[in-house]
């Protein structure tokens, strides 16, 4: 009797999921522990802090697509140029 790929991925999912069920009680925990107007304003904090953390990402993400943008747009003038004193320079007499 062998031990078959559907087994395996069972066995995986429900060690996987009894992980996340104890990190899940530890994070309830660390929330209980406080009185709960104590635990629902440092929920807030914690929360507000990830924001800042997303906005940051998020302008970051921005940065980087305008860059990327601002880089094709050079990469399209310079092969323009090119171009140019290609066609320019095939017109000159030798």
């Amino acid at each position: 009797m062998g031990f078959d790929g559907a087994e395996a991925r069972e066995s995986v999912n429900s060690a996987a999921s009894a992980v996340c069920d104890a990190l899940r009680y530890l994070g309830d925990v660390s929330y209980a522990v406080f009185p709960r107007d104590v635990a629902h304003s440092l929920a807030d904090l914690n929360k507000s802090f990830l924001n800042v953390i997303r906005t940051a990402v998020d302008k970051e993400i921005e940065w980087i697509d305008e860059r990327v943008a601002g880089g094709d747009r050079l990469r399209e003038e310079w092969k323009q140029r090119c171009a140019t004193k290609t066609t320019q320079g095939s017109e000159e007499p030798v």
